[in-house]
């Protein structure tokens, strides 16, 4: 694995990493909504792991990241249409699959 790519997974990890110490009291959806830091912590953070990705992407476009391209848009999305971000759906992207992408990532890293 070049350099680069290992840049961008550590990168990767810092932000899932991030997102996890940012959301470690928040119990339940609602305190994730009320509460604008942290969920624009969160949003950033996934903006980086987008970021991220969609550079490892133009290095070596065969990375075995389930959904790459999706978390790309993602990224987009945050980043281009913010007054539409969706708190609903970014909680449930915490909790469906940020851990699955920081297995891929821990995988990659220690392969």
């Amino acid at each position: 694995m070049q350099p680069e790519e290992l840049k961008f997974l550590y990168d990767i990890q810092t932000s899932i990493q991030s997102i996890k110490d940012f959301t470690i009291d928040i119990e339940s959806f609602q305190d994730f909504d009320e509460n604008k830091l942290i969920r624009r912590a969160v949003e950033r953070e996934l903006e980086i792991i987008g970021e991220a990705i969609n550079r490892l992407l133009k290095i070596n476009d065969s990375i075995p990241i389930t959904n790459a391209r999706k978390i790309v848009n993602l990224r987009n999305w945050v980043i281009h249409s913010y007054d539409n971000v969706d708190s609903v759906i970014i909680w449930a992207i915490l909790h469906k699959d940020l851990a699955f992408l920081e297995k891929e990532v821990s995988d990659l890293l220690n392969s």
